[in-house]
């Protein structure tokens, strides 16, 4: 009996030593998948919070079609999707389209589009929505800005069925997919611009990421979380609805107050960082500074070839000898920005680098310009001719962003010594005192741009029609560019396009349409605790999968 007792009594050892034992595995287990989950979570971006993203400048519009600034498209690319996607590689990536064929003779497009989104004011997304937008940039009433250039050479729209449209050009196009990626061509709700009218530009409605929710004149625009949203493009990781509940674009125009802001901790993140600040942010522990060099048409000084002198390419060269480029941009930016030599940026298609160095200042030949041309000196050192005083009337918009007004008074002591009094405007009215008026003789402006062809826009003639609408940059006419721009319009071999392209900046620059000055890095300083602030391919602020680990 004992013996039999002995055996059962190991057994139920045996038994109990591996429930034991089976109870540790699995509790080891559970542990060791426990703390793998913590690992993901603690790596998994945080939902919720506020982000407060300062400004340097105002928006002039909300609304896609009209606006022109390229601060308006930081705050209202979060509210507006576009048909394609343009990936860090240059390829163009399907978006609210999800597919599209090309007409063998290059003129028509048919895109296919999602079927499963909804603008945020609950309006269906669809063929007709995407025919609206782009007819409303045509309509005069709109009074359309920037778009108009980038929607050509579009003539007309037809709905398929719901969610195929066919989109009609009057000529091939090689710049048309990308121009369809920028955030000026977002695809507005029908319901909410017939709803609104002027005032869609201060109640915008898209199918993006965050939803309108106010906007403060010269202070500040808010934006919220779109939850519905699951259909983000190919250049951002998070698909679905942002993880922070709320942006808070904050207008700070003065320098020292928005970076300070930042290292203060009353706002999150700050764009165009002062080049003195950037030495002292980079040391910062607390602060991170991101850059990317925008690509477009540079920082421009363009001339008004609508009267004279200016329509005496002589002249210009003049002008442009003596404006000493190398010193303003050294003076001014301290190394952190690149100079400017062509009227488009490096990274573009068809980017001319023979140009660089080839202009250079020579205070010299300008004067012995100006003395054949007729114009003497004065007692008081400025030119006179016919009775006239030579005098520049150069505009600049306020407040000063980028130190353009400091670009203004440096070319004002410049051109003081081969003669020419400069009368420098600033002004915040630059949609009236430009682009209605023309009155100026130098005005300096950029763009952000993906292609070559947005120098068809500056430097194209202008037809009446146009220039009734708003006055052209230049003012100038030449019939050998506009052939070669029409050219780089319509080809469709990249090496071809590349050869145009280069012909055009070597006659911009030989008859002094203009003076390049700078390619713009955007700058932001921000927190170390906001992550995920990315950039898309012409170096615009992305939204989507930005988080804020606290």
């Amino acid at each position: 009996m004992k013996l039999v007792n002995q055996t059962k009594l190991v057994a139920i050892l045996l038994v109990f030593l591996l429930l034991v034992s089976g109870c540790a595995s699995s509790s080891s287990t559970k542990n060791s998948s426990s703390q793998e989950t913590n690992k993901e979570d603690a790596s998994k971006p945080k939902s919720g919070g506020e982000l407060t993203y300062a400004l340097a400048t105002s928006p002039d519009s909300l609304d896609p079609a009209r606006s022109g600034l390229a601060v308006a498209v930081r705050a209202f690319r979060t509210i507006f999707d576009s048909l394609v996607v343009q990936a860090p590689d240059n390829t163009i990536k399907p978006w609210l389209a999800t597919a599209w064929t090309v007409s063998n003779d290059g003129k028509s497009y048919t895109f296919k589009l999602r079927n499963d989104v909804r603008f945020q004011d609950g309006t269906p997304f669809n063929a007709a929505a995407v025919k609206y937008s782009f007819d409303r940039i045509l309509d005069p009433k709109t009074q359309a800005k920037n778009a108009v250039a980038l929607l050509k050479p579009y003539q007309s729209s037809e709905v398929i069925d719901d969610y195929t449209i066919k989109i009609n050009l009057a000529t091939p196009s090689a710049s048309f997919l990308s121009n369809l990626s920028q955030a000026m061509l977002g695809i507005v709700s029908p319901t909410a611009a017939e709803k609104y009218g002027d005032q869609f530009s201060k109640n915008p409605v898209g199918t993006g990421p965050y939803k309108f929710v106010s906007w403060s004149e010269n202070a500040d625009i808010v934006v919220q979380k779109n939850k519905d949203y699951h259909w983000g493009p190919a250049n951002v990781e998070n698909k679905g609805a942002p993880y922070l509940d709320k942006i808070t674009f904050k207008i700070i125009p003065e320098e020292a107050t928005r970076i300070g802001s930042v290292q203060s901790g009353q706002v999150l993140a700050a764009e165009t960082v002062p080049p003195q600040n950037i030495a002292a942010l980079k040391n910062d522990s607390k602060t991170q500074l991101l850059k990317v060099n925008t690509i477009g048409l540079p920082y421009t000084l363009f001339f008004n070839q609508r009267k004279g002198p200016w329509n005496d390419v002589k002249v210009r060269q003049a002008v442009q000898l003596a404006v000493d480029v190398d010193s303003i941009v050294k003076t001014l930016y301290l190394g952190t920005y690149e100079r400017a030599w062509s009227p488009i940026s490096p990274g573009i298609l068809g980017y001319d680098k023979s140009l660089e160095g080839e202009t250079k200042a020579n205070i010299k030949k300008a004067n012995q310009i100006l003395d054949e041309l007729g114009y003497k000196k004065g007692s008081d050192g400025i030119r006179v001719k016919d009775g006239k005083p030579f005098t520049l009337k150069y505009v600049d918009g306020s407040p000063n962003r980028e130190k353009r007004n400091d670009i203004a008074v440096i070319v004002q002591q410049q051109l003081k010594k081969i003669g020419i009094k400069v009368e420098i405007n600033i002004t915040q009215d630059v949609a009236t005192v430009i682009y209605k008026n023309a009155d100026y003789d130098l005005y300096g402006n950029s763009q952000v741009n993906s292609d070559p062809n947005a120098l068809s826009a500056i430097y194209h003639t202008r037809t009446d029609a146009e220039e009734a609408v708003f006055k052209g940059l230049t003012g100038g006419s030449d019939p050998e560019l506009d052939q070669w721009l029409e050219q780089g319009t319509i080809e469709l071999d990249p090496a071809k396009r590349e050869d145009i392209y280069k012909k055009v900046q070597q006659k911009i620059i030989k008859d002094a349409w203009i003076i390049p000055v700078y390619v713009f890095p955007y700058t932001v300083a921000a927190s170390k605790e906001v992550k995920g602030i990315t950039f898309d391919s012409l170096g615009y602020p992305l939204f989507n999968d930005v988080n804020i680990e606290r």
